[in-house]
């Protein structure tokens, strides 16, 4: 094969970490604040593969094999991803005028300024469903482009090697052609072969996953979290499993976030924000399930939630158990405040060091009142915005 193919020498796997932890810092509810993003992402990663907190609307998943096809190679690499870049921001304009107030489209607001582009954020999750056969990053593919193989079963190739037939093993053979009027009139509603292939790439690449099984049986129903789904009695049950977990661990974890903001907020001695996280862990104390916490298994809780794609330390395992620990004795914080305080102090200071906001007076006048507060969902709202895409 061709001398290209050498270029597509990088750990995407590793690439991508570093860009969602970046990601993170931009997502003010999503941020890990204790050390709790490995747990997360490896049971959102099991119930739905290929999502991301950043994506926006299921459609992108074939706006980007689009353009990306349709890129001329006989360019230099520069060249091909400026060309793409123009294609991806003329993508967001022809957007706001065929879906005149959409939710969803990137770069809206941006325009020419667009920093992340829409390729980018959805690169992972074309690879996770087996829409793009390229292995590499997005600078590899455009450095690979000029030199990939022609497709050698057609009597005549057109010069400047642009179109789906130059771009054999990059994107899968059975991708849904353009609509008419693409790329200049173009909005969010999938077409029937179009919501057909994706369901049938979630299949093939991850035939156990939840969003499989919803995607799969059109469901569309509405809930805030996803074991709050009405249907949940149905689901399958390796993954009805997993959303109990998930349930449990995120039920129980939020009494951590909650108290890391209230001791920022003591600290800050912002009356305001005292009240707030006061009255949240007192009502989050009155929620919790002591019988079943008590009865909750977090070795199979571990077994059930690893992932090839994240390693969970066991540090954050130990803080993990040690919080469960306390909140079952106490049933709840208790009068231990003390013990958990201590807890949750020491975890953020190991994970920030220097820049932890229990230590860093800089860093803590710069918080905002809220980092990590709410209660984690596992990407429940992307996953649910993809099946109304998919039933719409």
């Amino acid at each position: 094969m061709s001398s290209a193919i050498g270029w597509v020498d990088f750990d995407e796997t590793e690439r991508d970490r570093a860009q969602r932890l970046m990601d993170l810092f931009r997502e003010q509810d999503s941020r890990d604040e204790l050390g709790l993003g490995a747990i997360r992402d490896s049971i959102a990663d099991h119930l739905f593969p290929g999502t991301s907190t950043i994506h926006t609307r299921l459609r992108y998943m074939l706006f980007i094999p689009w353009i990306f096809e349709s890129l001329p190679s006989h360019l230099s690499p520069r060249d091909i991803a400026a060309k793409a870049r123009q294609k991806e921001i003329e993508l967001g304009q022809a957007l706001m005028a065929g879906a005149p107030g959409a939710v969803g489209i990137i770069g809206k607001d941006a325009g020419e300024k667009l920093k992340r582009l829409s390729s980018s954020i959805y690169w992972s999750g074309l690879e996770s469903w087996g829409i793009r056969k390229f292995p590499g990053s997005i600078e590899a593919y455009f450095a690979a482009l000029p030199h990939w193989p022609k497709d050698t079963s057609k009597d005549h190739v057109e010069d400047d090697m642009s179109g789906a037939q130059r771009h054999r093993h990059l994107w899968h053979d059975r991708m849904p052609q353009p609509p008419k009027g693409w790329p200049d009139i173009v909005d969010f509603d999938l077409e029937p072969d179009e919501a057909s292939f994706l369901i049938d790439r979630l299949v093939d690449r991850h035939p156990h996953s939840l969003l499989t099984y919803l995607a799969s049986r059109s469901d569309q129903a509405k809930a805030d979290a996803i074991w709050l789904h009405p249907h949940m009695a149905d689901f399958p049950p390796q993954a009805r499993v997993l959303v109990e977990h998930a349930r449990i661990f995120s039920g129980v974890m939020h009494g951590a976030a909650l108290l890391y903001n209230l001791l920022l907020s003591e600290l800050r001695e912002n009356e305001d924000w005292i009240e707030r996280y006061q009255t949240a862990l007192t009502e989050w104390s009155d929620e919790l399930d002591t019988k079943e916490l008590a009865s909750w298994s977090l070795d199979d809780f571990w077994h059930e939630t690893r992932h090839a794609g994240h390693s969970v330390l066991d540090p954050a395992k130990r803080f993990v158990t040690e919080w469960v620990a306390l909140v079952r004795k106490e049933g709840g914080l208790g009068r231990n405040r003390e013990a958990a305080n201590a807890l949750v102090m020491t975890r953020e200071r190991r994970l920030k060091k220097g820049q932890s906001r229990f230590a860093n007076k800089s860093a803590r006048d710069r918080w905002q009142g809220a980092s990590g507060a709410g209660r984690l969902q596992f990407r429940w709202s992307i996953a649910q915005s993809y099946l109304k895409d998919l039933k719409r």
